[in-house]
C-alpha cells in the first residue's frame, strides 16, 4: 500500500475541463446542475461512447502545425492542460512554467487504423512476401508511432505548446496511472522537492481500436445507455472523450503569486488487490479508507466506478458501508475516461468545494441522494476496472 499525506499545505490552484459536456468550469457546472449527459448509441454500436464535445483547438493550440502532428488524445490533453495553466493564472508565465512539474497519466496511444486494415487485407489475399510486415511498418507508420503512439508524446505536446519545461513524468496504467500520477505530485511537494505541478490525463474514447481492445475483456456497455448503478444485468463502461488537468502547488508558492485555491489535496493513498477472491476489492477499498485522514460529518465520494464487474459491485459493497455519505458517479455523466477518470474526480471535487455545493444526483439510484449541507471534505475514489484502486481526501480552504 502507498500513501502520500502532506506535511506541506497543498492547494488546487487550476483545474482544466475538456470533456463531453464542454469546455470549462461554468459549462460543467451547467451540466452537472442540469443533468445533461452526452451519449452516442449508434455511432459506435452496438458500443456506446460519451463523445467530446465540440472544441476550437485554436483557442490553446494556435499553431495548425502543432495540431495537425498530434493525434485526438494528444489535442485534448493539450488543450484541458491549456485551460488549467490559464484557470491557475500561470499561463505564460515563462518563470513559472519553467520550473512547474509535469505528471502525465497517459494510455499506448492511437493505432493507424488505415495502416492496420492494409496490411490485414493484404496478408489475407496471401499478397505478403517474406519480410512484408517489418517493411510496411518501416514504411507507412510515422516516426512518432511504434504501432501505436508513444504515451510520453502528450507530455511533449504541453511542454511545446504551453512552456511546461520543468520536470516531467508519464504514467501508464489505466485508472491507476491517473491516482499514481496525483501521489507523486502531491508527494514531491510534500517532501519540498517542488513548487508547483501540473497533473492530468486525457482519453479519445471514440477509436474503434480501443472499443475493440475492451471488447476481448468484455468490459463495454452496449446496446442502451444506463447509470453506472444501473448496469449490473449488462455491465460495463461505456468509454468517454476528455481531458481532465489540475494544477497543484504549495500554499506558501500559492500565497507568495497571489493565487486563490479551489481546495485543499490532502491525502492520496493507492493499491492493487489481488482480485483473486470475492470480497478482495470491497477490503482494500476498506484499508484505503483508513489510511486517508479523519473523515467528518460533512464528507461526500465521488467517485470513478466503470459499471464493469464484479469490482464495481464490490465497490457497492464498500459503499454501502458509508452510506451517511452521498455518492456521484463520474462514469454515468462523463462515460470512462481511463487514466483520466482520477483527476476528474479530483476537478469536481475541488470545483464542488469552492462553490460550496455538491451538485445534484443522478435521480435514478438510491445510491446517490441529495446533499443539503455544504460540503467541506471529499473522497475521490478511483477503482479500475480490472485491477488498481486509490483514494484522495480533497477539502475546502476556509
Amino acid at each position: 500500500m502507498t500513501e502520500t499525506k502532506s506535511a506541506t499545505e497543498v492547494w488546487i490552484t487550476g483545474i482544466g475541463l475538456a470533456t463531453s459536456l464542454g469546455e470549462g468550469l461554468e459549462a460543467h457546472w451547467d451540466a452537472l446542475n442540469q443533468h445533461r449527459v452526452n451519449v452516442d448509441e449508434k455511432g459506435f454500436a452496438p458500443c456506446i461512447v460519451h463523445p467530446l464535445a465540440p472544441l476550437s483547438f485554436d483557442a490553446q493550440i494556435p499553431k495548425k502545425g502543432d495540431q495537425r502532428q498530434m493525434e485526438a488524445w494528444q489535442r485534448i490533453g493539450t488543450y484541458a492542460a491549456g485551460l488549467a495553466l490559464e484557470s491557475a493564472g500561470v499561463k505564460g508565465n515563462a518563470e513559472i512554467l519553467s520550473r512547474m512539474d509535469m505528471v502525465v497519466a497517459a494510455g499506448g496511444g492511437e493505432r493507424d487504423l488505415a495502416v492496420d486494415s492494409n496490411i490485414l487485407s493484404l496478408e489475407a489475399k496471401g499478397n505478403s512476401a517474406p519480410g512484408f510486415l517489418n517493411e510496411r511498418l518501416m514504411s507507412d507508420l510515422r516516426p512518432t508511432l511504434f504501432l501505436a503512439q508513444l504515451s510520453n508524446l502528450l507530455a511533449g505536446n504541453i511542454a511545446i505548446v504551453h512552456g511546461v519545461t520543468g520536470s516531467s513524468r508519464t504514467f501508464m496504467g489505466e485508472e491507476a496511472a491517473g491516482v499514481d500520477a496525483t501521489r507523486i505530485a502531491l508527494a514531491r511537494i510534500a517532501a519540498g522537492q517542488s513548487d508547483i505541478a501540473l497533473i492530468g490525463g486525457s482519453q479519445n474514447g471514440e477509436r474503434k481500436d480501443l472499443l475493440v481492445l475492451y471488447e476481448f475483456g468484455g468490459f463495454n456497455l452496449k446496446e442502451k445507455f444506463a447509470p453506472v448503478w444501473g448496469r449490473s444485468e449488462h455491465g460495463g463502461f461505456a468509454l468517454g472523450s476528455g481531458g481532465a488537468f489540475l494544477v497543484i502547488e504549495s500554499r506558501a508558492h500559492a500565497e507568495a503569486r497571489g493565487a486563490r485555491p479551489f481546495a485543499r489535496l490532502v491525502n492520496v493513498v493507492a493499491d492493487m488487490a489481488r482480485r483473486k477472491q470475492a470480497g478482495d476489492v470491497k477490503s482494500t477499498l476498506e484499508k484505503l479508507w483508513t489510511q486517508l485522514g479523519k473523515i467528518g460529518d460533512k464528507a461526500a465520494i465521488i467517485t470513478g466506478a466503470t459499471g464493469a464487474e464484479p469490482a464495481t459491485s464490490e465497490e457497492i459493497a464498500f459503499l454501502k458501508a458509508h452510506a451517511e455519505l452521498p455518492v456521484r458517479a463520474t462514469g454515468t455523466m462523463f462515460g470512462h475516461t481511463m487514466e483520466a477518470q482520477f483527476p476528474l474526480g479530483l476537478a469536481l471535487a475541488a470545483m464542488s468545494l469552492s462553490r460550496g455545493r455538491l451538485f445534484p444526483p443522478d435521480g435514478q439510484s438510491a445510491i446517490e441522494v441529495e446533499m443539503s449541507q455544504s460540503p467541506s471534505q471529499i473522497v475521490v475514489i478511483g477503482t479500475g476496472h480490472w485491477r488498481g484502486e486509490g483514494m484522495a481526501l480533497v477539502e475546502a480552504v476556509k
